[in-house]
């Protein structure tokens, strides 16, 4: 296993994306062609191969994942209380737990349309082997109540989802579309990616170069490893070609023109579109500050050059040090682009906070002011439990991000989630007050910002962490978590 060491992390990755960012504001999407594709000129060079595949790169499953999690956030708000035949749950169910070799679940999200006509409809035009459950977290999650597995933390949710009208519940606090899309993102996603396709299949000795992946496959098994990492990101095969913002855009089928990179009037679901957490890149690279969505993107494709250059046999002791260092620099990224979501969406609860204040002594908007704080604190905590699904050993810092956040929102009669009883039903106890609730948003905003180097801080509230310590009246407990 490759091993991380938390200060080279941070630093490098703060270094590489000036440096990326600096190359960017130099670039125009058209100076990009030949070469920055990925998949681009990726032969075959399984030794003995007796196929008739000229190309070895393939991520089918990893994007079909993508479509099954674009698809189960979009069905989990359709929760039904008045549903005892189960029909609900087992719909949701379907996105999370099912592979579709009968080539029947339907993509829904996202669906074709006269201004975005996407290519493939169904999930198992891509891949008919793939799932989101098979592929989750399976260590203990301290993030949430009784240390469930990662997957049995999203089938938990889901049965909660199932059960109530559109997916959220306002008495504990529980956004379960914004909780499972986030959560699933990490548990999947970036855990399948970086702790283990980048990090143990980047050995020496596991998933060779001078074999198969598995027998009579196109690809070696340095090549489909590193293809399928690249799959759980989710940029489009050309984003090298793209600013920020036509990623961003094309995520959200706003930018027909980008998408169809080879023109043919449909978006290829599976080579041209964005997804999961370049989706979030983009949206925070368009801001300027960062360059995260191509420092990530280059360094797939540089890596899957410097495997395909070895032609089946073993990488080198020098090239696999590259490789790794590649890797490297991926994850780092990738974990920045997690925590400035989680960043973000502390200020978000935070603002809400103010809100849900002034509702309480206005006596009216609580409505409006709940639904935002209970979207933005699903956010929150469903990114908050993602950035946990990685390689790094941060358990100092992970154990104070959870302990500030706690489990559920802190709600207006200050009351909090704090565990799950052996039927399932959360056990609630009283909370802080709404202002050290929000002094713990502050806290959690300086938390990310020094532990992963960010430099995008969206939402940034931490300017205000003086003036509300005064207010609390109590600057030294104030200060400590």
């Amino acid at each position: 296993m490759l091993k991380i060491n938390k200060y080279s992390f941070i630093k490098n990755a703060a270094v590489l994306s000036l440096a990326s960012l600096s190359l960017s504001l130099l670039s125009t999407s058209s100076s990009f062609s030949d070469g920055h594709i990925y998949g681009e000129n990726n032969p075959v060079t399984v030794k003995g191969y007796k196929g008739s595949k000229t190309d070895s790169t393939a991520y089918t499953g990893q994007i079909a994942r993508q479509l099954q999690h674009n698809s189960l956030k979009k069905i989990v708000s359709n929760g039904n209380p008045n549903d005892p035949s189960s029909n609900t749950l087992n719909k949701m169910m379907n996105y999370f737990e099912n592979k579709d070799k009968t080539k029947t679940m339907a993509i829904l999200d996202p669906k074709s349309s006269s201004k975005f006509p996407v290519k493939q409809k169904i999930v198992g035009e891509i891949s008919t082997g793939s799932n989101l459950a098979g592929k989750a977290d399976k260590r203990p999650q301290l993030s949430w109540p009784n240390n469930m597995s990662g997957s049995d933390v999203i089938r938990f949710m889901i049965k909660k989802a199932s059960k109530i009208s559109g997916g959220v519940d306002t008495r504990n606090g529980m956004n379960y579309p914004q909780l499972i899309s986030k959560y699933t993102m990490g548990a999947v996603l970036y855990h399948q990616a970086c702790d283990n396709y980048l990090d143990e299949k980047m050995t020496a000795s596991n998933k060779p170069n001078n074999k198969p992946y598995k027998k009579g496959a196109a690809y070696t098994g340095k090549e489909h490893s590193w293809d399928e990492a690249f799959g759980y990101w989710g940029a489009a095969a050309h984003t090298m070609t793209l600013s920020a913002k036509q990623s961003y855009d094309v995520a959200k089928k706003k930018d027909l023109k980008a998408a169809d990179f080879n023109k043919d009037g449909v978006v290829d679901l599976y080579k041209e579109m964005t997804y999961g957490h370049a989706y979030y890149a983009s949206a925070f690279d368009k801001g300027g500050k960062t360059n995260y969505l191509k420092t990530v993107t280059k360094a797939f494709i540089d890596g899957r050059k410097i495997i395909t250059a070895a032609d089946g046999n073993k990488l080198s002791s020098s090239d696999l040090t590259k490789v790794q260092d590649l890797a490297q620099e991926i994850c780092s990224n990738w974990a920045q682009v997690i925590s400035e979501a989680v960043h973000k969406y502390a200020g978000s609860v935070y603002k809400d906070l103010i809100a849900v204040e002034k509702a309480l002594s206005s006596g009216s908007g609580m409505e409006k002011a709940m639904s935002k704080y209970l979207k933005h604190w699903g956010e929150l905590k469903g990114f908050a439990m993602a950035l946990q699904s990685g390689v790094e050993n941060k358990s100092d810092t992970f154990n104070r991000l959870n302990r500030m956040m706690g489990f559920g929102p802190l709600m207006p009669n200050l009351s909090q989630v704090v565990g799950i009883d052996s039927s399932g039903n959360y056990l609630k106890d009283q909370g802080s007050s709404i202002g050290y609730y929000k002094l713990h948003m502050i806290k959690i905003q300086k938390l990310m910002a020094k532990e992963y180097a960010l430099k995008s801080r969206s939402n940034d509230v931490t300017g205000g962490m003086a003036s509300l310590i005064e207010t609390l009246g109590t600057k030294k407990s104030a200060e400590n978590d």
